[in-house]
């Protein structure tokens, strides 16, 4: 198939495109650079199925409209605003990112007629409330601009499902981490310590660090964001994925550090936007996608542990 990958040198837009190369598709990439990096997809140019990389901004109807007369059969619209922290100082530009970039994304694929798959976030969720984990169904709670938009999007992109029967399903991943993820403000909390560990600082838990967390590993999530791409059972679905296993970032900083004394809680800077409890109920996956996560938390922070020390993409 021909495919567009939106935020395609992103950490996450990276890990899809590789996985949609060994599976033989023609793969196009867009990204604005704001988050990703050249260098995360510079070992993918050279396959063949590596068509072009566009540097470029979904805000940008020109860009978009050029590009899309390249015929594509899926777009997995990954390109977006992500930080937390951010949108609550600037939330136009998350808005306008989040909101705004998906709703141009749209009004081409309906144009084209090509399958979106839109990459939404757990963030958007308000906190486990049993054991079981947090179900599609279960509440959602904007506690940030950031999720506002995510959520305002995703309505969106179901909107087109129901008016204009464009194929289209909305993703939910849990909190990813991996190689390739920033080690610094931006990046992910997994990394981030690791990084701080490695370099002999101590590890800042923001607030009481109660808080837990459902750790996705990069490469279980770009599968399953591919795998939603190819179901037509998928369209029209809202779906979660998870590692089914929350821990605390108490919990999660001894478990990279290995020593107590190395680890510094900090005020948190906005508590109201912090979920306290996400642990992901994935059965939906499971059942319309036939998808399971295939590593573990301590295989994939020694993974990524690896990775850190073998790199200067930090």
């Amino acid at each position: 198939m021909n495919v567009l990958v939106t935020g395609g040198a992103g950490f996450i837009g990276r890990w899809v495109v590789k996985k949609l190369l060994e599976d033989r598709h023609q793969v196009w990439v867009l990204d604005d650079l704001s988050n990703g990096r050249l260098e995360n997809i510079e070992d993918l140019k050279n396959d063949p199925g590596f068509i072009e990389f566009i540097h470029g901004d979904i805000k940008n109807v020109k860009t978009l409209e050029d590009l899309f007369l390249k015929k594509f059969d899926i777009c997995y619209h990954l390109g977006a605003s992500i930080n937390v922290q951010d949108s609550i100082d600037d939330p136009k530009t998350t808005f306008e990112n989040d909101t705004i970039g998906t709703f141009n994304i749209l009004e081409l694929c309906k144009k084209h007629n090509v399958k979106v798959v839109f990459m939404s976030t757990c963030m958007v969720y308000d906190q486990a409330a049993f054991t079981e984990g947090i179900k599609e169904t279960d509440p959602i709670k904007p506690a940030s601009p950031y999720a506002g938009s995510k959520i305002a999007a995703e309505n969106m992109v179901l909107s087109y499902y129901h008016a204009y029967g464009l194929p289209a399903v909305v993703i939910r991943p849990f909190n990813t981490y991996g190689p390739y993820q920033k080690t610094g403000g931006e990046g992910g909390v997994v990394a981030i310590f690791i990084k701080n560990k490695l370099d002999g600082k101590k590890l800042h838990i923001y607030g009481d660090g109660t808080q837990t967390r459902d750790l996705l590993y990069v490469e279980d999530c770009a599968d399953f964001v591919v795998q939603a791409g190819y179901s037509q059972k998928a369209n029209g679905e809202i779906i979660n994925a998870g590692l089914g296993r929350d821990i605390s970032i108490n919990e999660l900083a001894e478990l990279i550090a290995g020593d107590k004394q190395n680890i510094h809680h900090v005020e948190h800077i906005h508590p109201q936007s912090e979920i306290p409890k996400l642990l992901c109920n994935y059965e939906k996956a499971k059942k319309i996608l036939n998808w399971n996560p295939q590593v573990s938390l301590e295989e994939g922070i020694r993974k990524t542990e690896e990775w850190i020390k073998s790199t200067n993409l930090i």
